[in-house]
């Protein structure tokens, strides 16, 4: 099949159009949407766990049928297909090939993926697969989970099946999405699976998830055909200080340290930050937990980085009474003191908020995208998530319409569109949802799809927002201008 690598053209700031090639996509997550939780072997993965607990999960939702992508996945593909989408990004159920996290797949959960992938080829559909997307195995969390250094190993051998399994298929490949979700929201704040709040155990699990992705790309190398690709998808915090004063520039610091560059420092330049370690260094022993090779099998060289942008981060030193903590399903801010963000408060960019109360600012992803270009100009970019909930309903027509949904998307991707007009190149954007689906622990209080989804009727009706993103595809440029 032919890998996500576009054109890459220089374009002046009064073209709406995109460069040729440049890939239309949208995404979902296994547990949000696949359902069919103890289906053809699959095993309890954290979120089950964490979801089937009580008072983790708004109004006790959990994704044991979701958006029944499991079994009508034929249906979304033909949907996908007449929405024109050039590419899927969907994640694997790393329970429902591997039940126990170790030894041998069950035959029936990788059948699942063998079939949406055909289904997607099938329709001109490019896959694009996430080996994880926040679903550890819960027998792996029982031994330890992140922050125990053998699951790393553990994902590598998960990723070596995958890529013999897909690899005829599949040339795009994400090892993780927003690891800092699955260290940060799940081992420090416990808003995410597994729930546990534990300063060291957090800085031990990004640890150990960076190492995941070391060696994963390591065997994905192996199995795969020279001309895939392999990718990390990161939630970049776009931070910035409230003030021009000294103290809030510090707190923007701190922030970017845990937020950003406890990824972006080891995965793209072979080194923790040396602030980080300091700031964290009452925490945990690096020297202890970073062991010889590590840093070397962390910074394997990759072909594109996937950037998923909603908000920026806006934060102050000291607390003042007026910042606020959020705790979101993406990632935008929930820090602990031991973090190394002491007394920071955080804030909204401005009063123009989704359904999550995330101030909308498309400057930001423009802010992010040309940064990255700057500072790794080498790297191709990939806007792997973008989008908003709103509080959407059907209509007495039978519609879904959701202007601010258009309007926002239009303004993110015109952010895009002048970020590559400067210098960056990105070379596709997959819109965040395809499906309305489970939010994590807002359950399914809120809607990001592009697509309804009538929960107890599993109806599927395309939102305006879906139509409108239709003729972004056709045209490969926002319609009437920027």
């Amino acid at each position: 099949m032919t890998a996500v690598q576009p054109e890459t053209t220089a374009q002046s700031d009064s073209v709406t159009s995109f460069p040729p090639g440049f890939v239309w996509g949208a995404a979902t997550a296994a547990y949000q949407v696949e359902g069919a939780a103890t289906a053809d072997g699959r095993t309890p993965s954290i979120w089950d766990t964490f979801s089937h607990t009580p008072g983790k999960v708004r109004n006790g939702d959990t994704g044991d049928i979701a958006a029944d992508h499991y079994h009508r996945y034929r249906d979304d593909v033909a949907l996908m297909k007449d929405l024109g989408l050039k590419a899927y990004r969907f994640s694997i159920s790393w329970s429902r090939v591997q039940p126990t996290g170790r030894g041998p797949a069950v035959e029936r959960g990788l059948d699942f993926y063998r079939r949406l992938t055909d289904e997607l080829m099938e329709a001109g559909i490019t896959p694009v697969a996430t080996l994880y997307h926040w679903d550890l195995p819960q027998e792996l969390e029982d031994a330890g989970g992140w922050p125990h250094r053998d699951t790393a190993q553990r994902f590598a051998d998960y990723a070596d099946i995958m890529a013999r399994t897909l690899g005829d298929r599949v040339g795009v490949w994400t090892t993780l999405n927003e690891p800092w979700c699955s260290a940060f929201l799940g081992y420090g704040s416990g808003v995410h699976a597994p729930g546990r709040t534990e300063p060291a155990a957090t800085l031990r699990a990004a640890h150990h998830l960076n190492l995941g992705h070391g060696l994963a790309i390591g065997a994905l190398r192996s199995a795969l055909p020279s001309s895939a690709q392999t990718s990390i998808t990161l939630n970049l915090h776009q931070v910035r200080p409230r003030t021009a004063s000294a103290d809030d520039a510090e707190a923007a610091r701190r922030i970017d340290a845990v937020g950003n560059r406890v990824f972006t420092g080891p995965i793209l330049d072979g080194a923790y930050p040396a602030d980080l370690l300091e700031d964290t260094a009452r925490i945990v022993d690096w020297d202890e937990l970073v062991h010889d090779g590590d840093l070397a099998e962390i910074s394997r060289p990759i072909d594109v980085l996937g950037v998923n942008y909603y908000s920026p981060t806006v934060v102050s030193l000291p607390i003042d009474g007026g910042g606020t903590t959020k705790d979101d399903g993406h990632g935008a801010s929930d820090h602990s003191p031991w973090t190394g963000s002491d007394h920071v408060a955080f804030h909204l960019a401005n009063d123009d908020l989704t359904a999550m109360n995330w101030a909308i600012d498309p400057s930001g992803l423009h802010t992010l995208l040309t940064e990255l270009a700057a500072s790794h100009p080498r790297l191709p970019l990939m806007v792997t998530e973008n989008g908003a909930a709103f509080d959407d309903y059907v209509s007495p027509e039978g519609k879904v319409n959701d202007p601010q949904r258009v309007a926002y998307l239009h303004a993110h991707l015109d952010a895009v569109r002048r970020a590559i007009a400067d210098g960056a190149d990105v070379r596709g954007y997959f819109l965040w949802s395809l499906l309305d689906n489970f939010e994590w622990g807002y359950g399914y209080s809120k809607r990001f799809g592009a697509v309804y989804v009538d929960y107890p009727t599993q109806r599927r009706i395309p939102k305006e927002s879906a139509h409108w993103y239709a003729d972004v595809i056709r045209r490969n440029g926002l319609p009437g201008g920027a």
